[in-house]
Protein backbone atom coordinates (compact mmCIF):
# COMPACT_ATOMS: atom_id res chain seq x y z
CA UNK A 1 0.00 0.00 0.00
CA UNK A 2 1.39 3.48 -0.83
CA UNK A 3 2.57 5.58 2.09
CA UNK A 4 0.28 8.34 3.34
CA UNK A 5 -2.79 6.53 2.04
CA UNK A 6 -5.10 4.37 4.06
CA UNK A 7 -7.79 2.05 2.76
CA UNK A 8 -11.37 3.26 2.90
CA UNK A 9 -14.12 0.75 2.27
CA UNK A 10 -16.96 1.94 0.09
CA UNK A 11 -19.92 -0.34 -0.69
CA UNK A 12 -18.73 -2.84 1.87
CA UNK A 13 -16.23 -5.03 0.02
CA UNK A 14 -13.90 -3.02 -2.28
CA UNK A 15 -11.05 -1.13 -0.66
CA UNK A 16 -10.33 2.30 -2.15
CA UNK A 17 -7.20 4.20 -1.18
CA UNK A 18 -7.86 7.78 -0.03
CA UNK A 19 -5.30 10.48 0.79
CA UNK A 20 -4.37 11.01 4.40
CA UNK A 21 -6.66 13.25 6.50
CA UNK A 22 -4.12 16.13 6.41
CA UNK A 23 -4.32 16.32 2.62
CA UNK A 24 -8.13 16.11 2.74
CA UNK A 25 -8.21 18.94 5.29
CA UNK A 26 -5.96 21.09 3.06
CA UNK A 27 -8.14 20.43 0.03
CA UNK A 28 -11.30 21.02 2.04
CA UNK A 29 -9.78 24.16 3.55
CA UNK A 30 -8.79 25.49 0.13
CA UNK A 31 -12.23 24.70 -1.23
CA UNK A 32 -13.89 26.47 1.71
CA UNK A 33 -11.58 29.46 1.21
CA UNK A 34 -12.40 29.56 -2.52
CA UNK A 35 -16.14 29.40 -1.79
CA UNK A 36 -15.81 32.17 0.77
CA UNK A 37 -13.79 34.36 -1.61
CA UNK A 38 -16.27 33.77 -4.44
CA UNK A 39 -19.12 34.71 -2.10
CA UNK A 40 -17.31 37.91 -1.10
CA UNK A 41 -16.65 38.74 -4.77
CA UNK A 42 -20.32 38.15 -5.62
CA UNK A 43 -21.45 40.47 -2.79
CA UNK A 44 -18.97 43.15 -3.85
CA UNK A 45 -20.07 42.88 -7.50
CA UNK A 46 -23.73 43.23 -6.46
CA UNK A 47 -22.92 46.23 -4.27
CA UNK A 48 -20.90 47.85 -7.07
CA UNK A 49 -23.79 47.27 -9.49
CA UNK A 50 -26.21 48.90 -7.03
CA UNK A 51 -23.90 51.89 -6.57
CA UNK A 52 -23.51 52.20 -10.34
CA UNK A 53 -27.29 52.13 -10.78
CA UNK A 54 -27.74 54.72 -8.03
CA UNK A 55 -25.16 57.05 -9.59
CA UNK A 56 -26.26 56.56 -13.21
CA UNK A 57 -27.02 59.92 -14.78
CA UNK A 58 -25.70 61.89 -11.81
CA UNK A 59 -22.02 61.09 -11.59
CA UNK A 60 -19.50 58.66 -13.02
CA UNK A 61 -18.64 55.70 -10.84
CA UNK A 62 -15.49 53.60 -11.39
CA UNK A 63 -17.04 50.21 -12.04
CA UNK A 64 -14.61 48.31 -14.23
CA UNK A 65 -12.29 45.64 -12.92
CA UNK A 66 -9.35 44.48 -15.00
CA UNK A 67 -9.39 40.96 -16.37
CA UNK A 68 -7.22 38.43 -14.59
CA UNK A 69 -6.16 36.74 -17.80
CA UNK A 70 -7.30 33.88 -19.95
CA UNK A 71 -10.34 31.90 -18.78
CA UNK A 72 -9.29 29.43 -16.10
CA UNK A 73 -9.94 28.44 -12.50
CA UNK A 74 -8.36 31.17 -10.39
CA UNK A 75 -6.07 30.37 -7.51
CA UNK A 76 -6.54 31.75 -4.01
CA UNK A 77 -4.07 34.58 -4.59
CA UNK A 78 -5.80 35.64 -7.81
CA UNK A 79 -9.23 35.49 -6.16
CA UNK A 80 -7.93 37.65 -3.32
CA UNK A 81 -6.57 40.16 -5.83
CA UNK A 82 -9.94 40.31 -7.63
CA UNK A 83 -11.72 40.76 -4.29
CA UNK A 84 -9.33 43.54 -3.24
CA UNK A 85 -9.76 45.36 -6.58
CA UNK A 86 -13.54 45.12 -6.24
CA UNK A 87 -13.36 46.43 -2.67
CA UNK A 88 -11.30 49.39 -3.92
CA UNK A 89 -13.84 50.09 -6.67
CA UNK A 90 -16.72 49.93 -4.18
CA UNK A 91 -14.91 52.37 -1.88
CA UNK A 92 -14.23 54.74 -4.80
CA UNK A 93 -17.88 54.50 -5.91
CA UNK A 94 -19.12 55.30 -2.41
CA UNK A 95 -16.74 58.25 -2.24
CA UNK A 96 -17.95 59.57 -5.61
CA UNK A 97 -21.58 59.29 -4.48
CA UNK A 98 -20.88 61.06 -1.18
CA UNK A 99 -19.03 63.83 -3.02
CA UNK A 100 -21.92 64.20 -5.49
CA UNK A 101 -24.38 64.29 -2.58
CA UNK A 102 -22.43 67.17 -1.00
CA UNK A 103 -22.43 69.07 -4.31
CA UNK A 104 -26.19 68.57 -4.74
CA UNK A 105 -26.84 69.70 -1.16
CA UNK A 106 -24.81 72.88 -1.62
CA UNK A 107 -26.59 73.56 -4.94
CA UNK A 108 -29.98 73.14 -3.23
CA UNK A 109 -28.93 75.68 -0.60
CA UNK A 110 -27.75 78.04 -3.36
CA UNK A 111 -31.09 77.62 -5.15
CA UNK A 112 -32.97 78.34 -1.91
CA UNK A 113 -30.92 81.54 -1.46
CA UNK A 114 -31.41 82.49 -5.10
CA UNK A 115 -35.19 82.10 -4.81
CA UNK A 116 -35.21 84.23 -1.64
CA UNK A 117 -33.01 87.04 -3.04
CA UNK A 118 -32.49 86.89 -6.83
CA UNK A 119 -30.75 90.28 -6.88
CA UNK A 120 -27.80 88.78 -4.98
CA UNK A 121 -27.35 86.04 -7.60
CA UNK A 122 -27.48 88.00 -10.86
CA UNK A 123 -27.45 85.90 -14.04
CA UNK A 124 -26.95 82.66 -12.11
CA UNK A 125 -28.40 79.50 -13.67
CA UNK A 126 -28.98 76.26 -11.73
CA UNK A 127 -30.16 73.16 -13.59
CA UNK A 128 -32.30 70.33 -12.24
CA UNK A 129 -29.39 67.90 -12.61
CA UNK A 130 -27.28 70.22 -10.41
CA UNK A 131 -29.69 69.63 -7.52
CA UNK A 132 -30.15 65.91 -8.24
CA UNK A 133 -33.58 66.08 -9.87
CA UNK A 134 -34.46 64.41 -13.18
CA UNK A 135 -35.34 66.46 -16.22
CA UNK A 136 -34.00 69.39 -18.20
CA UNK A 137 -35.37 72.40 -16.32
CA UNK A 138 -33.34 75.31 -14.96
CA UNK A 139 -33.72 78.22 -12.56
CA UNK A 140 -32.22 81.43 -13.96
CA UNK A 141 -31.86 84.75 -12.12
CA UNK A 142 -32.71 87.47 -14.67
CA UNK A 143 -33.89 91.09 -14.67
CA UNK A 144 -37.69 91.53 -14.68
CA UNK A 145 -38.04 93.82 -17.72
CA UNK A 146 -34.72 93.30 -19.50
CA UNK A 147 -32.40 96.34 -19.48
CA UNK A 148 -34.93 98.52 -17.61
CA UNK A 149 -35.25 95.93 -14.84
CA UNK A 150 -31.50 95.56 -14.73
CA UNK A 151 -31.07 99.32 -14.23
CA UNK A 152 -33.88 99.48 -11.67
CA UNK A 153 -32.67 96.41 -9.76
CA UNK A 154 -35.77 94.31 -10.47
CA UNK A 155 -34.55 90.71 -10.51
CA UNK A 156 -36.51 87.49 -10.59
CA UNK A 157 -35.90 83.79 -10.92
CA UNK A 158 -37.30 82.37 -14.12
CA UNK A 159 -38.04 78.64 -14.14
CA UNK A 160 -37.67 76.94 -17.51
CA UNK A 161 -40.34 74.52 -18.63
CA UNK A 162 -37.91 71.66 -19.15
CA UNK A 163 -36.91 69.60 -22.15
CA UNK A 164 -37.94 70.65 -25.67
CA UNK A 165 -40.67 68.59 -27.26
CA UNK A 166 -39.60 66.07 -29.86
CA UNK A 167 -42.57 66.96 -32.07
CA UNK A 168 -41.48 70.57 -32.41
CA UNK A 169 -37.96 69.50 -33.37
CA UNK A 170 -39.28 67.13 -35.99
CA UNK A 171 -41.38 69.92 -37.50
CA UNK A 172 -38.33 72.15 -37.77
CA UNK A 173 -36.30 69.40 -39.48
CA UNK A 174 -38.96 68.92 -42.21
CA UNK A 175 -40.34 72.29 -43.37
CA UNK A 176 -43.66 72.31 -45.20
CA UNK A 177 -43.36 72.43 -49.01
Amino acid sequence: MPTGLKPVYISGNRPVHAPSPVVVDDVAGERAARLQLRGQIARLEAELANLFGEAFGHTEVPHRVTAVGAPRVLGLGELERVRDELADRVAEAREALVERSHVETSNRELLRDMLAAPERHKWLKVSRSDVGEPGCGTWHSRPWLGPIGMLMGWWRVKVSSGCPLAGRLAAVDHPAA
